[in-house]
C-alpha cells in the first residue's frame, strides 16, 4: 500500500528522528516535510506507533495517508508537485 507521510515538527532533534524513521521503513522524501513509499499494512501500525513516541503532541503534527496505487495514479498534482532533486526511480515507479 502506498503511504503519504507528512509532518510538521518544531524541534530539529525530533524532526531528524522522524526523518530517520521514515527512511528506515523505505519511504522516500518527495518534499521537505513529505515522504512517500510502499509499506505493508502490518508495518503501517508500527510507523504510526513509533512516530507517536517521537513527536510532541502539543506542538507537532504527523499525517499518515494510506492510498491504493490506483487512487494514487489518478491523483492530480499541480505546479511543482515534488522537489525534482529528491525524486528517485522508485518514486517514478509509483506512477506507472
Amino acid at each position: 500500500m502506498l503511504v503519504w507521510f507528512i509532518y510538521d515538527i518544531s524541534k530539529n532533534k525530533n524532526r531528524n528522528k522522524l526523518i530517520k524513521l521514515a527512511q528506515e521503513y523505505g519511504l522516500y522524501r518527495v518534499q521537505k516535510s513529505v515522504f512517500l513509499g510502499d509499506v505493508e499494512m502490518n508495518l503501517l501500525d508500527e510507523i504510526t506507533l513509533q512516530s507517536e513516541e517521537i513527536i510532541n503532541k502539543d506542538t507537532d503534527s504527523v499525517y499518515i495517508f494510506p492510498m491504493c496505487k490506483k487512487d494514487f495514479q489518478s491523483a492530480i498534482f499541480q505546479g511543482q508537485a515534488f522537489d525534482k532533486e529528491l525524486i528517485t526511480d522508485e518514486i517514478r515507479a509509483f506512477f506507472m
